[in-house]
């Protein structure tokens, strides 16, 4: 599914490399695998997350979704790419405050033209499984932080991506809320095949997942 080949990332000062927050990294993420990046805050597991994701550039190496080549894309093909492969789940909810939670959750199926009524059906479809179709015609200011990690996630998941990163996504929910997030997560990475790859520090999410691949000071310790 993703393979990253001697990726490097500097942040700048000026003209000058201040931090080198990717060291050399390569690695390589199966079809399918429900896996971690995890290391202590400042060791580059979300600025390695947002690489994959296209959201940041990188200084040197090269990021392969699928066999296709995505580190070196511009802006509006890494938008594209963004829309159409991969979903994103962070620790802030993102949620659009005036749109009811359907309206949430269809979001991104809107942007890629989808039909009205594949879109009703896929959130419907959604919600239940994520075990919030009671709350399809509420705003998101209504909703409790689980509920709305859930809308997240279920927005993430809606428009069928390959894979979905998922950025401390319990960081902001109590223990309960959070274990029943993860064995969602886990249900959907089963039954819809999606590939996810977390970014935290949380033992219950560590230990949720089938494989941990561990950071410090940006290079890849372990997996």
């Amino acid at each position: 599914m993703i393979e990253i080949k001697n990726l490097n990332k500097y942040f700048f000062k000026g003209e000058e490399r201040e931090i080198h927050a990717l060291k050399n990294i390569n690695l390589e993420i199966q079809k399918g695998e429900f896996s971690l990046l995890s290391g202590a805050s400042g060791c580059g597991k979300t600025t390695l997350l947002n690489a994959i994701g296209a959201l940041d550039s990188v200084d040197s190496g090269e990021i392969y979704l699928e066999d296709k080549e995505i580190s070196h894309l511009s802006e509006e093909q890494r938008t594209q790419l963004r829309l159409r492969e991969i979903g994103f789940v962070f620790q802030a909810y993102n949620l659009v405050p005036v749109l009811n939670v359907a309206e949430n959750i269809g979001f991104i199926m809107k942007l890629q033209g989808v039909s009205a009524d594949k879109i009703e059906h896929r959130v419907v479809e959604v919600a239940k499984m994520l075990e919030i179709e009671n709350k399809l015609h509420s705003l998101p200011s209504t909703l409790s932080g689980g509920q709305q990690q859930r809308v997240a996630v279920a927005r993430a998941v809606a428009s069928k991506p390959k894979i979905i990163l998922a950025d401390e996504p319990t960081a902001n929910l109590d223990s309960t809320n959070s274990q029943t997030l993860m064995e969602m997560m886990h249900s959907l990475n089963e039954k819809e095949g999606i590939t996810i790859l977390f970014a935290s520090h949380d033992e219950l999410v560590i230990n949720s997942v089938r494989r941990v691949i561990q950071l410090s000071d940006g290079a890849i310790v372990s997996s």
